[in-house]
């Protein structure tokens, strides 16, 4: 069946790369058994795509059900999917058929399958492995004939690695995968789905057509909609109603539109490139040493001219002014900008304190530089820069919390 017929067939508005791919591999599984899952944000239209896959298919004279699996209760969802029977709970007064001896023959769509509880998952494998479930109170062994098609908008890498999904359940159901794009990746699809909902408020309410000007539809592409097709249409049914003028500007459009789609920045973060964010203890040490760079030259002059005395070392102007600029956090070089960020422990560690006095003073050098004594004392810093609050302070070392909770214990900074 040709694209275009599909969209007009299942009223499909949009002609984006991203969409016609998704309609075509659902086209193309629709006449084999295959299992499929449908992934997308909320409100892109996923509920389509297994119309297209049961009407295209041989089993398009069986009964089509869909199960919205986040609206049932975690108690009872078990008895809606496969049945009970009479006394096998309080309240069961007669038995009952679930949806998957319901759909024999037939589809059954799992809408939001990511909420289903793990006792049902177990229960989900085995019937799209074997085709065999038991009813809830029941040791029957029940045969079913169903084609499952799955959609979920969440992501399934960090719903595995939290333990809240199984892995093997997300293999079985996987087996094709169908992309539905968020609307702001369909700009040019987006006034055209405007156009659409106008056109079918102003049939519904009997008014004119809403009209949008340039810059109006330049705002309406612009906008990221974070709601996406569902959003779209409100949006657009409010201005419909409310609007006494039937030509929008971006004035007026703009009054319709929440602030949180003009500053979000969406982004797909990667559950791999999460985990990569528990820095170990050298990367620690390399973020720790690209902050200190410009001031690594101050440190190393101290510790030569320390060499150069052989260990007796005399307080001068000159020197006087170099502890201070390496030790001090409150020392600034006039020709240099001035920093927010930690640089080296505000007092000294290895030195014993400075006089004010202008007499000589010796100043006994230990012979080794620790790292981990520097990195507690940045982390100190940190905490006590952001008042204990370990998540301002992970951001300002480059850290994870966890990381960071971790270096707190390790350092006995409680």
């Amino acid at each position: 069946m040709e694209l275009q017929s599909i969209k007009q067939r299942f009223g499909i508005i949009g002609n984006s790369p991203a969409l016609n791919r998704a309609i075509d591999v659902a086209s193309q599984v629709a006449s084999t058994n295959i299992t499929v899952l449908i992934n997308g944000e909320s409100g892109t239209g996923k509920e389509v795509m297994p119309k297209i896959i049961h009407q295209l298919s041989t089993r398009k004279h069986g009964p089509y059900i869909a199960v919205n699996c986040g609206a049932i209760p975690e108690g009872t969802i078990d008895s809606e999917l496969f049945g009970h029977e009479k006394g096998s709970f309080t309240g069961a007064t007669g038995s009952r058929k679930g949806y998957f001896e319901e759909a024999d023959g037939g589809t059954i769509f799992l809408d939001e399958v990511a909420e289903l509880p793990l006792q049902t998952q177990v229960r989900l494998l085995r019937v799209l492995e074997t085709g065999e479930f038991l009813k809830v109170g029941s040791s029957k062994v029940i045969k079913t004939d169903v084609r499952v098609v799955a959609a979920t908008n969440v992501n399934f890498s960090e719903a595995i690695s939290r333990g809240k999904f199984r892995e093997d359940l997300f293999y079985r159901l996987s087996t094709v995968p169908i992309i539905i794009p968020p609307l702001r990746e369909r700009k040019e699809d987006i006034h055209l789905l405007f156009r659409k909902f106008t056109t079918d408020f102003a049939d519904k309410y009997g008014i004119p057509i809403l009209e949008l000007t340039p810059d109006a539809v330049s705002l309406l592409e612009s906008y990221s909609w974070p709601g996406n097709i569902r959003q779209l249409k409100n949006i657009t049914e409010q201005i419909s109603v409310i609007e006494k003028e039937r030509e929008i500007n971006s004035t007026n459009l703009r009054q319709y539109l929440p602030e949180q789609g003009f500053s979000m920045k969406p982004m797909v973060i990667d559950q791999d490139q999460k985990s990569q964010s528990d820095f170990s203890e050298r990367e620690i040490l390399y973020k720790v040493l690209f902050d200190m760079k410009k001031d690594m030259n101050d440190v190393k002059q101290l510790v030569m001219r320390v060499i150069k005395s052989e260990g007796e070392f005399t307080q001068n102007e000159e020197n006087s002014e170099l502890i201070r600029k390496v030790f001090d956090e409150d020392y600034h070089d006039e020709n240099e900008p001035r920093k927010d960020s930690m640089l080296v422990p505000s007092k000294p560690s290895s030195f014993s304190r400075v006089s004010d006095t202008k007499e000589p003073t010796t100043i006994h050098v230990e012979e080794t530089l620790s790292l981990a004594e520097t990195e507690k004392e940045l982390i100190r810093k940190a905490l006590k820069k952001h008042n204990n609050k370990r998540k301002h302070a992970a951001r300002e070392l480059g850290i994870s919390e966890r990381t960071l909770y971790r270096k707190i214990n390790e350092y006995d900074l409680k």
